[in-house]
């Protein structure tokens, strides 16, 4: 939710600030480096420490973090706050995933969680705006601040951290080797071609429809389907890998297809319902392997799971930085935009190269050498 808040109204911020309105889109890049950069140390401090202590120094981060900024006049310090609050975010959302894993949580709620994350994005979207005429500017920072403490309250409530006994011995040195696991690299292909190229489009979708004739409401709303359609399709993914393990992988690989599909349908425009068929498709394949990634890097490295997860998304998230401002570029050559969206739908397809086989997923039983032999 802090990712996107300040995104819900960057001109009252801008004004307020008296800045330019790059500026303001600093504030959620300087976030999201910080972020990016606490996912690894933040999934090893949750292997050491366990998940719920870990999550609620997050929330306590966020809400600290946002509060300072909603008294802060000065955009430079403001600036440094939000990078603050980065690490709310990277590590929190690691927490999130290992506190399900750790209280024995199916992978049908970890793809609620990542569709619950998701939703946070859209609820700063539409309530922030709505609370500014009481707030003001201050409007994104508290009501950051609201969403945090309730978050701990409700992680309070629910179960503690296992003993330090039975949480692996994760160190720093072994959360590094895992950035370079080579058991690892199908998974986080798979995870940078769905979430990756999801928030890709998210990112840009509306600024492609508006350049060749939409009307920006209309763009805001086919551009919002993609987010929409990524929250349900994650607990999907999770439903599929729990209760029809056996048709998850096929799942996936058609996943790719309809994301890099409605992609090129995006790039290609043409009349309002094809161009919401596109979106849909996009949200439908940016959502389905959020689960199965989750549980397949813990199924990897059982021996540092908070770390492997943190190392899958830090990936993504490294990607997808990298990613934004050079699809950006595409909009000031040859078809605006329409290049960077045809190469993103070619690179979403091209992860079917790379899909992870059945074993990693946990949906085809290990045969050891003497049961080949046998058979």
């Amino acid at each position: 939710m802090s990712i996107l808040n300040v995104g819900a109204m960057p001109d009252p911020l801008a004004a307020a600030y008296g800045v330019s309105l790059a500026t303001v889109g600093l504030f959620t890049t300087a976030l999201l480096v910080v972020h990016t950069a606490s996912q690894l140390p933040g999934g090893s401090l949750v292997d050491r420490f366990g998940a719920r202590r870990i999550g609620l120094f997050g929330l306590a981060a966020g809400a600290v973090g946002n509060a300072l900024i909603s008294v802060t006049p000065d955009p430079t310090l403001a600036l440094g706050l939000r990078a603050f609050t980065g690490i709310s975010t990277g590590v929190g959302f690691v927490a999130g995933i290992d506190y399900i894993r750790a209280a024995g949580g199916s992978s049908f709620a970890q793809g609620l969680f990542g569709g619950f994350a998701m939703g946070g994005g859209a609820l700063a979207l539409a309530v922030v705006p709505q609370l500014e005429p009481w707030l003001d500017w201050r409007a994104p920072f508290l009501f950051a601040v609201v969403v945090c403490l309730a978050a701990a309250v409700v992680v309070l409530a629910g179960p503690g951290d296992p003993p330090a006994s039975e949480r692996p011995a994760s160190n720093r040195g072994k959360a590094l080797r895992l950035a370079l696991d080579p058991h690892l690299a199908r998974i986080v292909v798979l995870h940078t071609a769905t979430f990756g190229s999801g928030l890709l489009v998210g990112t840009w979708v509306v600024a492609l429809l508006v350049r060749h004739g939409y009307r920006p409401g209309v763009a805001g709303a086919i551009g919002s389907l993609t987010l929409a359609l990524t929250m349900l399709s994650r607990p999907l993914g999770g439903w599929l890998l729990h209760h029809r393990p056996g048709v998850t992988r096929r799942a996936l690989a058609a996943s790719l297809v309809v994301g890099s599909l409605g992609c090129a349908g995006l790039a290609a425009g043409g009349p309002v319902p094809a161009t919401v068929l596109a979106a849909v498709a996009v949200g439908l394949g940016a959502g389905l392997a959020f689960a199965p990634v989750v549980m397949a890097a813990v199924r990897i490295r059982p021996d540092a799971p908070g770390a492997a997860v943190g190392a899958v998304n830090m990936w993504g998230n490294l990607i997808v930085l990298a990613a934004t401002p050079l699809l950006g570029l595409t909009f000031s050559l040859a078809g605006e935009g329409r290049l960077g969206f045809f190469v993103l739908a070619a690179l979403w397809a091209a992860a079917l190269l790379a899909l992870p086989s059945g074993r990693q997923l946990g949906v085809e039983p290990v045969v050891s050498p003497e049961e080949r032999a046998a058979r």
